[in-house]
């Protein structure tokens, strides 16, 4: 595998950490971008890569995302992401999270761990009983904390409604057209909000099935997942994985708007600069998903309740006009305005 150092998404990270553990079969990567503003907080992702090295690279881009999600939403967190190297099988063991637990508890603050792609709140229950470091645990009443999910969700569903509102200059969503890509926790619940608005569906995935169950509750249309971004839409709404903003999509996508809850979506820099040349209003991912962040993070911190979370969250609108803004005034993509905001905030 090629260096860290060398790999171009190596971005001053602070420390790269890997593990293998033999006896539970381990491998896993925390990657630590920044501590600037505070412990580096990311969630851990359970996941099948092609390569190692794809699992570096996955880990790099995830954690500077954190740092600078952490940062644009105000909270006192660095951002660090943890990734475990799952097999071919995809098969996941008590003993292979907890042997995860121990090597979070030794890195002694420095990374809070999450929930992420691949792990379930009882993973991180069970991470929890051989670690203190690990957020988004069933809060207590009135708290904030666990599944970050809905809080994504909705953090997504106002900046949809934001993108609409600045792009389209509609007040409401009655009627606007929004193919969603993903229909998992973030962008199942995204679509259940989107629904309740009046908004007509798209809807793609993976798992054929939960798409299809997920459009027969909301009687919504569903594509095969290589063709939703080629609907003609108002909003395209990536809500899987990374990267799908990439050479091969970027001529195909027909929406004037893309706002979904995916991290790292567009795969290189200068494919935002091709959504510009096209007229598209892109949403910074780590703005515009960072509400379960917001949730996880202050439960963790437990100084604020519930009512601090959808503050903060409901201020995520506000953000991305503000971003897009001067984005238009420079003639430039949103995702670099926001990269130039964060980064300051975090001393770089």
């Amino acid at each position: 595998m090629t260096s860290p150092w060398e790999l171009p998404d190596f971005d001053g990270h602070e420390a790269i950490h890997q593990f293998c553990d033999a006896e539970s079969g381990l491998r896993a990567i925390i990657a630590i971008h920044s501590t600037h503003l505070g412990p580096a907080g990311g969630g851990v992702r359970f996941w099948h890569y092609a390569t190692s090295q794809d699992a570096m690279t996955d880990a790099l881009r995830l954690s500077r995302g954190m740092s600078y999600k952490n940062a644009m939403a105000g909270l006192a967190m660095g951002g660090g992401k943890g990734v475990i190297l799952a097999g071919a099988d995809r098969v996941k063991t008590n003993a292979t999270i907890s042997r995860f637990a121990a090597w979070v508890e030794s890195l002694n603050g420095q990374y809070i761990t999450a929930q992420d792609v691949g792990m379930s709140l009882d993973d991180m229950i069970c991470i929890n009983e051989t670690t203190k470091f690990v957020s988004g645990l069933p809060p207590k009443p009135g708290r904030a904390g666990g599944d970050p999910g809905p809080s994504t969700a909705y953090g997504v569903f106002l900046g949809v409604q934001a993108a609409v509102r600045y792009k389209l200059g509609r007040d409401d969503l009655a009627g606007v057209h929004v193919a969603i890509q993903g229909v998992g926790s973030v962008g199942g619940g995204l679509a259940r909000h989107l629904k309740q608005a009046g908004a007509t569906l798209t809807l793609a995935d993976l798992d054929a099935t939960r798409t299809q169950m997920m459009a027969d509750e909301l009687s919504a249309e569903c594509v095969a997942a290589n063709d939703i971004h080629k609907i003609a839409a108002d909003v395209f709404s990536p809500c899987a994985l990374g990267g799908i903003i990439n050479d091969q999509t970027l001529g195909e996508i027909a929406a004037p708007i893309v706002a979904g809850g995916a991290n790292n979506q567009l795969a290189r820099h200068d494919h935002g600069d091709r959504l510009v040349e096209r007229e598209i209003l892109f949403a910074p991912d780590y703005v515009i998903n960072a509400g379960g962040i917001i949730n996880v993070a202050t439960g963790y911190f437990n100084d604020e309740g519930v009512e601090g979370v959808e503050k903060r969250i409901n201020n995520i609108p506000a953000l991305l006009s503000e971003i897009w803004a001067e984005a238009d005034e420079k003639r430039v993509c949103p995702a670099k305005i926001a990269d130039e905001k964060a980064r300051r905030l975090i001393g770089r």
